[in-house]
């Protein structure tokens, strides 16, 4: 077969710039050495799943032609960026070639139908081809309500319906469905599964996403469908700590108070995440969410009390923290969003998310900038989340080759094969 030459360069650069990371910046970080014991709550066990028959594996490091990333570049990866319009358009192509971001994330807005989506997709893999990394293309594909995935695909249930058969492995062979249905798409991220823990009746944002009322639930179910999505090699993304149960207020239109304090969050909320963390969880979505007997001054995705001491220290986490988006009424109306992202990013968070405005984007990132070169922000704390960020791409053999238009009707066939089969009833 005939090989790409330019894109064999661009993985060599890839992996020459990883070397450099690992090399050239210091290893010290809180996350890397755990300094206290996970949450006293013993996880529950968790129902045995299929052994998958492919997992991530790291690519060869290079030794040689190293490649050093500009202060740009390296914020750049820092960000996942919503964009408009069901096309490339002239403030998404900026966004990718100008700024560098390291994501994007699409919404239903962005999606039309099958054809459309792939040649979105093409679109941002081929003007990201400049930059020394592949990009994420990540979406919140839960199932039941919270799909971004075109019409013509058969949807799933919702993670309640999931959660009410008594059977995890229909978990884990819906994760693997999710995550073939996202390949196909060239999806690389998927924002779930939801790991909190439907605790509060009244919550208007969680609901039917969860798995459950109870820890066990949440955990046995939700590890395997993460499990399910990580055999396809599609990045999990588990959210939303320290945990969106028990809240009353939906945080994209304000910012939730949540009076719970450590002890009752490591008997309950901490325990899907403690559970999926000893399950080789890659990444974890941060709540905006206000826990004042933890930290009476800062949100969960602006918190060192919450992303440090406790997500990384505590928790012994070691993968990559990002906020929830930036975007959301709980920011925007009680916070100016420059400075939250700096805040955000000081407290250990390794990605910001702005889902919405290519002005807001560019604040953000603007905002970074003048933290670093003014000091505020230590070259070392964004060495460190670019590290994280490139060990994660490498893992999952991200790649900005073009796909082809997927057969939908294969696709809803296995959806259908999935959800019929006696094992899973």
């Amino acid at each position: 077969m005939k090989r790409d030459i330019p894109l064999l360069i661009r993985g060599a650069v890839f992996a020459a710039a990883f070397s450099l990371l690992l090399t050239g910046c210091s290893s010290s970080h809180p996350g890397d050495s755990p300094s206290s014991p996970a949450p006293a709550a013993t996880p529950p066990r968790v129902e045995a799943t299929p052994t998958p028959t492919s997992t991530p594996a790291p690519t060869p490091v290079a030794t040689s032609g190293v490649v050093a990333m500009t202060l740009e570049e390296k914020l750049g990866q820092m960000i996942i960026a919503g964009i408009d319009d069901y096309s490339m358009n002239e403030h998404a192509r900026e966004l990718i070639k100008t700024y560098h971001v390291g994501g994007i994330i699409l919404y239903k807005p962005n999606v039309k139908d099958t054809t459309q989506l792939v040649g979105l997709v093409n679109e941002l893999k081929q003007t990201n081809a400049v930059n020394k990394l592949p990009l994420w293309l990540g979406v919140d594909e839960e199932g039941g309500r919270v799909t971004r995935l075109p019409d013509e695909i058969t949807k799933t249930p919702t993670s309640k319906d999931i959660g009410k058969t008594g059977r995890p492995v229909l978990a884990y062979n819906i994760g693997q469905l999710l995550g073939k249905e996202l390949n196909a798409y060239g999806i690389n991220m998927d924002f779930a599964p939801d790991l909190d823990v439907n605790s509060n009746p009244n919550n208007p944002v969680i609901g039917d996403r969860s798995f459950g009322s109870t820890a066990s639930i949440v955990s046995s179910f939700g590890v395997q469908m993460m499990n399910g999505l990580q055999n396809q090699q599609v990045v999990p993304v588990v959210k939303h700590f320290p945990g969106h149960g028990d809240t009353s207020v939906d945080s994209h239109v304000g910012l939730p108070i949540v009076q719970n304090d450590l002890a009752r969050l490591r008997k309950l909320e901490l325990v899907p995440f403690a559970e999926a963390f000893k399950h080789q969880a890659d990444a974890v979505m941060v709540a905006h969410i206000l826990l004042p007997k933890v930290d009476a001054q800062n949100p969960a995705s602006m918190s060192k009390k919450i992303m440090t001491d406790l997500l990384r220290k505590e928790m012994g986490f070691e993968g990559l923290i990002m906020t929830d988006d930036m975007t959301m009424g709980a920011i925007i109306k009680n916070y100016d969003l420059g400075e939250a992202a700096v805040k955000s990013v000081l407290a250990g968070a390794n990605i910001v998310m702005v889902g919405h405005d290519y002005e807001k984007v560019v604040t953000v990132i603007d905002a970074l900038q003048k933290a670093v070169q003014s000091g505020r922000i230590p070259m070392e704390t964004i060495n460190q989340s670019v590290r994280q960020v490139t060990k994660v791409k490498q893992k999952y053999q991200l790649h900005d080759r073009p796909i082809k238009v997927p057969d939908t009707k294969k696709l809803n066939a296995e959806v259908q094969s999935v959800l019929g089969t006696k094992a899973n009833k």
